[in-house]
């Protein structure tokens, strides 16, 4: 098990094959998957562990599993993967989670330290991400940790096209916002 970094309540590390169950219990519950139109069948879901694993191979990064440290419990997805947005590729932070774990500053927690991650470690420029337009709590999440409005894109997904609105970070800023956030940083910053 690879723990990439922690905060004061969270850990993230790669997904394995025996996560499988976890997944379900987010991918395949239909409130949290409205962006996605549906909730994702067994095979869906597999492919999608599968597509995290390949990522970690490929691009050392990819969307991570989110433990809360006093349960040990998986209580969704957070991570950094690459994008396409029209004729780009930009590096997203992007979370799935538990709707059991919604409303509590989890996503929000996970999201920005994946951030500092992207430019701390990654030594990234600008750090992305890409919501669906009427996806409302995940708008609320980029805008907390102080991403702004910064382009849209049309996604087809599942047979239609999906109006997305693109949010982003610039590295300049991730001190003031990290001052600002979080009086104390984030676990003194403990990446892996």
């Amino acid at each position: 098990m690879k723990i990439i970094m922690e905060t004061e309540r969270l850990f993230l590390r790669e997904l394995t094959p025996s996560d499988l169950e976890d997944m379900k219990r987010v991918l395949q519950d239909k409130d949290v998957m409205y962006a996605y139109e549906h909730a994702f069948s067994d095979e869906e879901v597999l492919q999608w562990l599968n597509n995290q694993l390949a990522r970690y191979k490929k691009d050392g990064i990819g969307l991570w599993a989110v433990i809360l440290k006093d349960t040990d419990r998986m209580i969704g997805q957070c991570g950094l993967t690459y994008q396409k947005a029209g004729d780009k590729t930009l590096l997203e932070v992007g979370y799935l989670f538990e709707k059991d774990y919604w409303h509590r500053g989890y996503a929000s927690e996970a999201a920005f330290t994946c951030i500092c991650y992207a430019i701390d470690v990654l030594d990234a420029k600008k750090v992305y991400s890409i919501i669906r337009e009427n996806n409302f709590p995940s708008q609320k999440v980029a805008l907390r940790n102080h991403m702004t409005l910064c382009g849209k894109t049309v996604k087809h997904y599942y047979g239609m096209d999906m109006p997305h609105q693109i949010y982003c970070v610039n590295a300049e800023e991730i001190d003031r916002i990290r001052d600002e956030l979080y009086q104390v940083p984030l676990s003194n910053g403990k990446f892996a």
